[in-house]
Parts: structure tokens; C-alpha cells; sequence
């Protein structure tokens, strides 16, 4: 009995140490299992920037847009411009009035100016070239012109110029007085004669040669 207590307590002694022994045994092998795991974990060449994924992929081809608010200042878009052809209206046609179908000359010659009352009056050449102051020997040029220009009509009225009168006064405004006057008319052709052809017989001279005055 005395040998046997000895050896119990021995046995007792030693547990304790192979316990320890066999735990720090599982905690080197543990730790040799999770080291290239930890040391893969704290790599820093492994960094996420350098990770090629669908969303950074999706980043790269990104716009940017601008929103433009309520208030803010829009610039006029510049615009060409145009022209429109309008086709003119065509004038009306002149209405002719009583005045001017009543006015026509009987001679044929052409309608009357509106508004200038037609010679009613008797009278030979004779009388009307004394009243109006030409000279007797003025006279056969004054005959050969007017012959030619109205037949010594009074009423007579160029329907194309509106040359009026016995000597074709153009316009037949300007006649002081009445242009269907003969004397009146014969007042306004000795000063036409005498302005541009220095008289009667310079103006008879033209006649013959051009047959117009």
C-alpha cells in the first residue's frame, strides 16, 4: 500500500502538463491553416480601386447633364431670314365717264379732255388768226401747220397723246384758257413757234422737213 501511493500521485502531475502540451498544439495548427487567408485579407495590391466590375464600367460612360431651372436666362436661337414674293394687283381699269364719251371730236380724231368744255362758236381761220394777233404774213405757214395738224378743227383731240386744238397744243393743259379755243389755241402756238423755232416760218421750215413740230 505504501508503494502504490507514490505512483498516484505521478500519474495526477502529468495530465496537467500533456493538457497544456495538446492545446497549444490545435492553437499552432489553427493558426498555420488561417495564416495565407489573413495574409490574402491585408494585401494591399488587392486594393477595390483597381477592381474592374459592371459598375465601374458603367461609371466610365457616364454624362454629365445640366438641368436648366425655372427663371434662368435662355438665349434667343439665332434664325435666317426669308423673302416672300407678293404678286402685285393689276391697276384697275379707267371707267370713262359721260363727260369724256360726250367730248369725242366729230372729225374722228379722238376723244375730248375731261372736263374741258368743247368750241361751240362760229368764225373762218381769218377771223380767228387776226384775233390772235398773227401777222397776214405769218398766215400761210399757220395754214400749211394747222392744215396738217387738225383740218381747222377746234374740237380736234389726239386719242393716243391728248394733243388738243387747231394747232395739237401737248398737253392741252397748258393753253391758257380753253385749249378747244382757236384763239386761244393760235395764242399758244405763235408762242410755241416763236420759243423753239424762232417764229412761224422757222417752225413751217420744221413742219415740211419732219412732219411734226
Amino acid at each position: 500500500m505504501a508503494s502504490a501511493n507514490p505512483r498516484g500521485r505521478r500519474s495526477k502531475a502529468r495530465r496537467p502538463i500533456a493538457a497544456v502540451v495538446a492545446s497549444m498544439a490545435v492553437v499552432g495548427f489553427s493558426a498555420a491553416l488561417l495564416a495565407p487567408t489573413g495574409m490574402a485579407v491585408a494585401d494591399p495590391s488587392s486594393s477595390a480601386e483597381d477592381a474592374v466590375t459592371a459598375y465601374s464600367l458603367a461609371e466610365q460612360e457616364g454624362q454629365n447633364l445640366t438641368v436648366t431651372v425655372a427663371g434662368a436666362d435662355v438665349a434667343p436661337a439665332a434664325r435666317g431670314t426669308f423673302e416672300v414674293y407678293v404678286k402685285p394687283k393689276p391697276k384697275p381699269k379707267p371707267v370713262v365717264t359721260s363727260t369724256e364719251k360726250s367730248g369725242k371730236s366729230s372729225s374722228g380724231s379722238g376723244g375730248g379732255s375731261a372736263g374741258t368744255p368743247k368750241y361751240t362758236g362760229g368764225g373762218s381761220k381769218e377771223q380767228w388768226m387776226t384775233a390772235a394777233g398773227i401777222a397776214k404774213s405769218d398766215w400761210p405757214y399757220v395754214d400749211y401747220i394747222v392744215s396738217r395738224e387738225s383740218g381747222w378743227n377746234p374740237n380736234a383731240t389726239n386719242k393716243s397723246s391728248g394733243a388738243c386744238g387747231l394747232v395739237q397744243a401737248l398737253p392741252c393743259s397748258k393753253v391758257p384758257g380753253n385749249g378747244y379755243n382757236p384763239v386761244d389755241n393760235l395764242r399758244w402756238g405763235t408762242g410755241y413757234a416763236s420759243g423753239r423755232y424762232g417764229g412761224w416760218a422757222g417752225a413751217y421750215a420744221f413742219w415740211s422737213r419732219n412732219h411734226w413740230w
